[in-house]
């Protein structure tokens, strides 16, 4: 280091602090670790004790790094002559709070943990300027990549003392540049460079000596179509001693440290290892049922302590004799006697004066308003509006003089005026919203002006736009010439005040509900008596008003109480403010006015924009009343503009805050000051005192401190008392926060229209500890909070409508933001845009925070500003964020006057349309009422706990089984048909002519038929050629490589003829080699095949220059073609010597990526083939329509075996051919009249991917399904329930009944375990409790039930099968109420695993296990699936109950989390409903975190959106929370021939960084 030769602690103290200023700097990241040595270089250059010879020489950095965030914002201060895009947000200005914040930051510094930075991938940085960055090449980038990919191999070192090792944080920070500079090491792909292939990865993934396993992700990804089998890291079941699953989970586990996700995901983990704050106390206690919230409090919570609160008296409301009845007759009064006086001066856009309205004028013009609104809108005799009704005034906020006439109008002409927003779009924030309380308050008329109208959004027919939820509107323009003059006789009547309505105020709630706050002819009278009162108007004053006139202080001060005192206003609109934010400073010196009406963030505009007036005086003000006196965060503003402009005139005292609501109108106001009085005390709360509700001054930690300034007394004629906020009205202690609650005549009377929110608002009685009410009186709800402060003056801290309970504590929204605006924004945050809100996810509020990102914002500014924010919220506040977004700059939904729309913000993110440009989820930290995690008893079964009863909580043991395989009544048959090559034999003899097979393709046209006599003389010529061209011995296995069609089956009986054991493979897609062939060539090595039988151009494929890219070409055993042999028989048909010999090798790449062989012999075949013929009464006048692939498991049966044995006719159409003609299959079964099909879950959803618009065209083909009587999925999972349900209900409308679609299942160790047949009663659908699942127990509960599961019943158990339900771990037999493993016992049960090297232990495991206890000697196999059986109501043929079999999943894909055992269909179910773009996910657990991968089928903008909504449902479904979400393209998720997801290769695709990911959140 450079500071060798340098006693630090004999520096200067200036200079050791700019050193540990720089040390933050570094371990925050705001600096590179060469700017960091140059700058500590050259502070330390004049203390360098110098050795001779030799000179320090540092390379210089290549880019300047920003100072620090201390010194930049010092910079910003003094450099800062406008507003730029950066500002800050005005509100929240406090440099006592940005100090507290920078102090706790440098706090976190010590245990700061390194957070994981997303992966994005290039093309979604939408807005991040791609020129700035370093192209990967460059010499920088690559250093600095290297470098990443270095540290990336070691896991984080250790922190030490020794300053020469870097700490993890600035490795880290390293590698997050090192990351962004090549988003993501496959992104790089995209821009034609090289991927880079560290060394080791391939030693990892390689096991034994097989070839490395077939890269799914480098060619073109495979698309859905083309489904491929991958076995995950070439594991093969049986394939050499030892090589489990265990061995491949190590494998996935081992993944090459070099690659980045798992770096990532190791920083992920370090930041879970060490708990943010001690956990806390409130967990659920999880009496393995219910989840039950059982909050602890905790002992430290401090409880208030003073008195009941005495309600607060205002000052007597004085009569002054001149006081108007009515506020009508006051300008009645001026209008007459002071007609020249000016009453209200407009300004236009350049803050110039537009035009003044006098008192005569308003008058004058507001007496035609009204007559023209009694008498003038409708034809002669129909009077269109009567005093009372309801009208609607529209003016945009630039044109003050037309809302005054049009609202002093409506009270003479005693209509309701309900002043709105003018609409600008259909899009508008909160539009509807407006609707329904025009609609709730009925009103059909609205006014506006000439310009206002031209300018609203029209249909093309030039007709205003119907906006959504609102009623049908007639609209009046309302400038002077369309205006009617009253005859002389007409005068308006001007009744004294009195309880009737006189206006209607809109409140935006926060549920987003707008509501009309009715104000009484009485109430608004007094409010304006009372201010004059309270504020000391004269008459004839001068007052500036910025704020909106059309509701709250603008419209109480500025229109009305003005009107009454015969006060000039002068109007200076929002428009004007933006484009000079000094316009009314500058209006207040030119008119020497009194009185200014402002908000926080006009203080703070003016005060940034000063610099530009020296002339300017403030002296003539009286009264400076801030608007928003009441927010907590308005001290530092109103403290910073007294300090600018107290040298221009500004006198302390003249500063009034002051508190407001709709409700209860003016709550409180400060007095204007007399010069010399001291001025009002400030309080300094402490933030943690008011999280828990009650007041305790700050004394030990200085950063979460609130400070809070008064908003003067209450207001004149008022009683006021502060109640608790939520429950009953009960009056709080003295030292309580509370909501302030106001009696008074001077306020709301009601929501229009809406009675029942009404009684709780307007009509409420507080009552005492003992819950007796305190008098009669009904007070108004103010929605504030506050307390009482000495001297009675009133302090408040928050708004309800901001308040957010989290775990029992309450945190103001404001206070947030302000927290969030200290870190310093500047770099990252759009013009100080943030939205603070809560969303409820899983029995508890969490905070969200959304910010518009400034468009030149870099990524790692960002992400730092994220994970700053976080700390220091967390710091503070003592709370944690479960999610920050920054979203495009100006994209946020805006109110009329440009802040950030809350509720519908919060309404995007809940719908999945926020769009963020970066997120930040940390459910991990925020999230402390999870269940706690299940601790699994010890399982100690055994004989007698059948006889105590332990062992079955069910009501029975879970058994069942099929009918049984009786002899079929023509004994000659089963004799011939103990050999299938026999049975074809016969039928050849018996009935030559019968056709069994019919191909059929795209067109639907027959290609090719095998009559039962064409089917014998090609396997026959097979035969010969096996053993003649091939000289194959007898046992030797043989690869049949053949697209679906007749050749496959001719070549199976061919083999069987010749007497080798044929090996069924599906052949490599041409398109996609690379993907698809290393997994046929590991087939053909591992079956150890003596030779490949297969067609001309598979053989060409085979021998391919493409081919050799993939596999060694050299190595093909023989390859024998056969499109045309010559005609040869064989000298005899081979008959093995007994039945128990192999008939077949089953090959299949299971779920979790096992590449799995099963041996069925003959004696297994024969039993399958009678055991379907049973269930679905096949027999030779039968057809039936196959539309499977016949690889491998029951689709292979039943294309191959079934037809030769029963004699029914199959008509046979491939799948792939539904690709080109998504009907071919239906159309097929309709003209043919088919009764009996077998499908597969891919056919069906390309059935209702392609002919889901299409019913109606199907039907006017004369497609007709009502023939159908069962269609049959073939499958090795759980029923997909959902989508058998759909396809029923799709094709309704062509007669398929509601009945006909049920499921099969087998697995590995027998190909058909059930299958529905023609006979016996529909399957059922039960619906079971999912937590009672999760413990591997069973409760069955109503339809629609809360965390209810549907599962339907796998098809009929087929005869000759029997299942029992049996404990995984003890192997003992469980009872029906048991989740537990499926064993089966039949004679056609595979008879093993195809091995090597003879490896018996997992054959007999799987194959022949006995139960620990109850029937020890039946042999059974393991299916490896988990179910249950539950005797259903139905009844079969033989009149006993039906026992139903319900598979629920793999057990080898189940994830064990919290104890609990979860199954990743149900996951991937919830979060596929979470949004509408998610095409398809997958789960998987890596070390104890939950990974989802999404496939996104929207624009890439959504990608972000689906992270917080994938994070929320599986929270708040299955209490588990997500670490990583990985949003990636449709396709990517790797699916096997079934249709079935292969999560294993997902998982090994991601750890090994091959996925291209268009984003990855990783969850703090």
């Amino acid at each position: 280091m450079a500071d060798r030769g340098v006693d630090v602690s004999a520096l200067p103290k200036e200079v050791r602090d700019q050193l540990a200023e720089l040390d933050l700097e570094l371990s925050e990241g705001d600096i590179t670790q060469k700017g960091y040595e140059k700058k500590r270089t050259k502070l330390l250059a004049p203390y360098f004790i110098h050795s001779p010879g030799k000179t320090h020489q540092l390379s210089s950095s290549n880019h300047a790094p920003p100072p620090s965030s201390s010194s930049r914002y010092r910079e910003r201060r003094s450099r800062r002559t406008h507003r730029g895009g950066g500002t800050r947000d005005d509100r929240y200005r406090s440099d006592i709070h940005t100090e507290a914040v920078q102090a706790a930051l440098a706090k976190h510094k010590e245990e700061k943990m390194a957070l994981p930075m997303p992966t994005k991938r290039r093309s979604t940085y939408v807005q991040s300027p791609i020129q700035a960055r370093t192209p990967p090449d460059s010499s920088s980038g690559s250093e600095d990549e290297t470098s990443a990919r270095r540290q990336s191999a070691v896991v984080a070192p250790p922190p030490s003392a020794n300053s020469n090792l870097q700490s993890p944080d600035s490795w880290i920070n390293r590698s997050v540049q090192g990351s962004s500079t090549s988003s993501s090491a496959s992104s790089t792909l995209s821009h034609g460079e090289a991927k880079p292939q560290p060394q080791n990865m391939l030693a990892h993934s390689r096991i034994g000596n097989n070839a490395p396993p077939p890269d799914v992700t480098a060619g073109a990804p495979p698309s859905r179509g083309s489904r491929v089998d991958l076995p995950s890291n070439a594991v093969v079941r049986g394939m050499s001693r030892g090589q489990s699953r265990s061995s491949m989970m190590e494998t996935a586990d081992g993944v090459p440290v070099s690659s980045r996700v798992s770096t990532k995901i190791q920083q992920l983990l370090n930041t879970l290892k060490r708990p943010k704050r001690p956990p806390l106390s409130e967990f659920f206690t999880d009496d393995s049922e219910e989840i039950v919230e059982v909050p602890q409090p905790d002992p430290n919570t401090p409880k208030p302590e003073g008195r009941q609160i005495i309600p607060v008296k205002g000052e007597p409301l004085g009569v002054v004799s001149n006081w108007p009845p009515a506020l009508q007759a006051a300008l009645a009064r001026w209008g007459a006697t002071q007609g020249k006086s000016p009453a209200l001066t407009a300004l236009d856009i350049t803050g110039r004066v537009l035009y003044t309205l006098t008192y005569g004028k308003l008058w004058s013009r507001s007496v035609k308003l009204a007559y023209t609104l009694l008498n003038k809108l409708g034809t002669k005799n129909e009077q269109i509006l009567k005093p009372g009704d309801r009208v609607a005034l529209v003016y945009p906020n630039s044109d003050p003089g037309m809302f005054w006439v049009s609202f002093y109008g409506c009270l003479l002409a005693e209509v309701i005026p309900v002043p709105i927003e003018v609409p600008l779009s259909r899009k508008d924030a909160g539009i509807s919203q407006v609707g329904f309380l025009l609609g709730s308050c009925g009103v059909g008329l609205a006014l506006t002006s000439e310009i206002c109208l031209k300018g609203l959004p029209k249909t093309p027919t030039g007709e205003i736009l119907q906006f959504k939820g609102w009623p049908r509107l007639k609209w009046v323009v309302t400038d002077s010439k369309y205006l009617t003059k009253p005859s002389k006789d007409w005068q308006p009547h001007i009744p004294t005040a009195n309880t009737d309505p006189a206006y209607i105020e809109y409140k935006a709630s926060k549920d987003s509900t707008v509501v009309g706050v009715a104000v009484s002819k009485v109430a608004m009278l007094t409010h304006c008596q009372a201010l004059t009162q309270a504020c000391n108007y004269c008459e004839g004053e001068t007052l500036v008003n910025v704020l909106d006139f059309k509701k709250d202080m603008g419209l109480w001060h500025g229109v009305l109480t003005a009107v009454m005192n015969r006060i000039h206003t002068i109007s200076v609109p929002y428009a004007v403010m933006k484009a000079c934010p000094l316009s009314w400073v500058q209006r207040v010196h030119i008119h020497k006015a009194r009185i200014a009406l402002v908000k926080c963030r006009d203080l703070h505009w003016a005060m940034m924009a000063h610099r530009d007036q020296r002339d300017t005086s403030l002296a003539s003000l009286r009264m400076l009343i801030v608007a928003d006196g009441a927010n907590p965060w308005s001290v530092s503003s109103c403290d910073a503009f007294l300090n600018v402009f107290q040298s221009h005139g500004l006198k302390p005292e003249v500063i009034c805050p002051c508190a407001t609501s709709p409700e209860a109108m003016t709550v409180a106001i400060r007095r204007p000051g007399v010069l010399g009085t001291p001025l009002p005390a400030r309080a300094i709360l402490s933030m943690g005192g008011l999280s828990h509700g009650v007041i305790r001054v700050n004394t030990e930690d200085k950063n979460s401190a609130l400070t809070v300034q008064d908003v003067g007394h209450v207001m004149p004629g008022a009683l006021m008392c502060i109640v608790k906020p939520d429950g009953p009205p009960q009056l709080c202690k003295t030292d309580e926060i509370g909501e302030i609650i106001i009696n008074s005549r001077a306020g709301g009377t009601m929501y229009y229209n809406l009675p029942g929110v009404t009684k709780n608002t307007f009509e409420v009685i507080p009552v005492n500890a003992n819950g007796v009410p305190i008098g009669e009186i009904p007070f108004v709800r103010s929605g504030l909070l506050g307390f009482v402060g000495p001297g009675s003056l009133i302090f408040v801290v928050g708004k309800i409508e901001g308040l957010l309970m989290v775990s029992g504590r309450r945190h103001n929204a404001d206070d947030l933001v302000a927290t969030a605006l200290a870190v310093e924004p500047v770099k990252t945050v759009y013009r100080g845009r943030i939205a603070v809100f809560s969303v409820t996810v899983f029995y508890d509020e969490r905070v969200v925070i959304v910010a518009e990102q400034r468009p030149d914002a870099s990524e790692e500014d960002s992400f730092q500003w994220m994970s700053r924010v976080l700390q220091a919220i967390d710091s503070i506040h003592q709370v944690g964020l479960y999610c920050l977004a920054l979203v495009p700059a100006n994209t946020l939904p805006k109110t009329p006057l440009g802040g950030i729309h809350i509720s519908d913000t919060k309404q995007f993110f809940l719908d999945g349309n926020l769009h963020p440009c970066n997120i930040l989820m940390c459910p991990h930290t925020c999230v402390t009422n999870l269940p706690k995690p299940r601790q699994k008893q010890p399982v100690g079964v055994g004989p007698a706990s059948v006889m105590v009863g332990n062992l079955v909580a069910g009501k029975r043991i879970a058994q069942a089984a099929g009918r049984d395989l009786g002899m079929i009544e023509d004994q000659d048959l089963v004799r011939k048909h103990q050999y299938l090559t026999e049975a074809l034999h016969w039928r050849a003899q018996t009935d030559p002519d019968h056709v069994l097979y019919v191909l059929l393709n795209a067109k639907g046209v027959t290609v090719s038929t095998a009559s039962c006599v064409q089917l014998h003389k090609r396997a026959e010529k097979i035969a010969a050629a096996l053993t003649e061209k091939g000289s194959i011995n007898t046992g030797e296995n043989v690869v049949l490589l053949y697209p679906p069609g007749i050749d496959l089956i001719a070549a199976f009986y061919g083999c069987l003829y010749a007497g080798c054991v044929p090996v069924n493979v599906r052949p490599p897609h041409p398109q996609n080699l690379a993907a698809t062939l290393p997994t046929v060539r590991m087939i053909i090595d591992v079956s150890k095949a003596a030779c490949i039988l297969t067609t001309q151009n598979l053989m060409r494929t085979l021998r391919s220059k493409e081919a050799a890219a993939s596999v060694n070409i050299k190595t093909w055993p023989m390859i024998i073609d056969t499109d045309d042999l010559p005609r040869r028989r064989p000298p005899q048909i081979y008959k093995p010597p007994t039945a128990e010999m192999i008939a077949y090798l089953d090959f299949s790449v299971s779920t979790t990526g096992m590449l799995t062989g099963v041996k069925i012999s003959h004696a297994a075949v024969s039993a399958l083939c009678r055991s379907v013929k049973l269930q679905c009464e096949l027999y030779s006048s039968r057809q039936i329509a196959i539309c499977l692939d016949p690889y491998c498991g029951l689709g292979f049966v039943l294309w191959c075996l079934a037809s030769v044995y029963s004699g029914h006719q199959s008509i046979l159409i491939p799948p792939f051919e539904l690709e080109s003609c998504s009907s071919l299959w239906l159309s097929t079964l309709s003209q043919y009249r088919i009764r009996d099909t077998f499908c597969s879950y891919s056919v069906m959803e390309l059935c209702i991917k392609g002919l889901g618009t299409q019913t109606d065209l199907l039907k006017a083909r004369g497609v007709n399904l009502s023939c159908v009587r069962s269609c049959v999925v073939i499958a090795e999972e759980r029923p997909r329930l959902a989508l058998t349900h759909s396809f029923s209900k799709l094709f309704k409308d062509v007669g398929l009944s509601s009945r006909a679609v049920s499921t099969a299942f087998g697995s590995r160790v027998n190909l058909a375990i059930c299958l529905q047949g023609t006979t016996g009663p529909d399957p059922c659908t039960v619906y079971v409790d999912m937590k009672s699942l999760r413990h591997d127990r069973l409760r069955l509960v109503e339809r629609g039930a809360p965390q209810s599961l549907p599962l339907m019943e796998s098809g009929k158990i087929l005869p000759g099968v029997r299942v029992i339900i049996v404990n995984p771990e003890t192997r003992g037999p469980l009872g029906d109420s048991h989740l537990g493993e499926i064993w089966v016992n039949s004679p056609h049960n595979a008879s093993g695993y195809y091995t090597i090297y003879g490896e018996e232990s997992l054959q007999a495991d799987h194959f022949n296990t006995k139960l620990s206890f109850g029937d020890p000697q039946t042999l059974w196999a393991r299916t490896g699936y988990l179910g249950f059986v539950k005797r259903t109501e139905l009844l079969e043929a033989s009149g006993d109950r039906h026992d139903a079999l319900f598979v629920v999943g793999s057990l080898d894909e189940t994830l064990e989390l919290r104890g609990l055992r979860y199954h990743p269909t149900d996951i991937e179910t919830s979060v596929s409903r979470a949004h509408r773009s998610i095409a398809e996910s997958a789960v998987f657990t890596w070390t104890n975190l939950l990974v989802v991968v999404s496939e996104l089928c929207g624009s890439e903008q959504d990608a972000l959106d689906l992270v917080p909504l994938i994070t929320n449902v599986v929270l708040e479904e299955h209490h588990l929370i997500v670490g990583v979400v990985v949003i990636v393209d449709p396709g990517v998720i790797p699916i096997n021939s079934r249709g079935e997801k292969q999560r294993m290769h997902l998982r090994d695709s991601f750890l090994a960084d091959q996925l291209d990911p268009i984003y990855v959140a990783y969850n703090m």
